[in-house]
């Protein structure tokens, strides 16, 4: 079914942001870009969600790696022993020493889901053939792996589940422009411009698309 994403103001990268705009989805692909009254009247049969904020594309992770290998993403089940942020360093090495393959899986498979959450679509890879469990958890979640270098060493700094932590505006945080007939991959984030984004505030996603799909939406 085609969905209609519309928000107060698209930012599709690479082109002249659209106040009160809208991105049509068909299947996995962009449809359209545009105002919304221009969008809605060429697909006047399509579902519409309305989000607040900014709508953008999705963001590239380049520190995924670290963050899946190393560093412990506690279950729910932990939050009053362990909390609920990624723990790294000593936290992580202690846990590590007696982690066995099933508790280290449900780690990484937390860390990507949480990676969704910030409006993350795309990873920085690649994921070698050294680690086929981390390869298949990736490909099982529907993330794009993009061979891209990572801008700040590994082990330098702390790592986030936050792309824009790195200090990136949105143009080197999004995996790239919105294109029509591109692959939709959207994020959504609460806030009432571009420099909120990588300001030091808050910038909570709202929402999430992968390939078309909702997979994440802030409750």
């Amino acid at each position: 079914m085609l969905t209609i994403h519309a928000a107060p103001l698209v930012l599709p990268v690479g082109a002249a942001a659209v106040a009160d705009g809208a991105v049509a989805v068909d299947g996995d692909r962009i449809a359209a870009i545009g105002p919304y009254e221009e969008v809605a009247a060429a697909h006047p049969a399509a579902r519409v969600r309305r989000w607040p904020g900014l709508l953008t594309p999705g963001l590239r992770q380049d520190r995924a790696r670290e963050l899946l290998t190393r560093c412990y993403h506690p279950d729910p089940r932990e939050a009053d022993e362990l909390g609920e942020l990624p723990l790294r360093g000593e936290e992580f090495e202690r846990i590590a020493a007696t982690m066995d393959t099933t508790r280290r899986a449900g780690s990484v498979r937390r860390g990507l889901q949480r990676m969704l959450r910030h409006g993350t679509t795309h990873l920085a890879g690649p994921f070698g053939a050294d680690d086929p469990a981390l390869r298949t958890a990736v490909a099982r979640s529907g993330l794009v792996v993009q061979i891209a270098p990572s801008p700040v060493p590994a082990g330098e700094g702390v790592p986030d589940l936050d792309p824009f932590a790195a200090g990136g505006d949105l143009a080197r945080t999004a995996h790239g422009p919105l294109t029509a007939g591109g692959r939709a991959d959207l994020a959504v984030f609460d806030v009432p411009d571009e420099a909120a984004l990588h300001g030091d505030g808050p910038r909570p996603c709202v929402a999430t698309v992968l390939a078309g799909r909702l997979v994440h939406r802030a409750r």
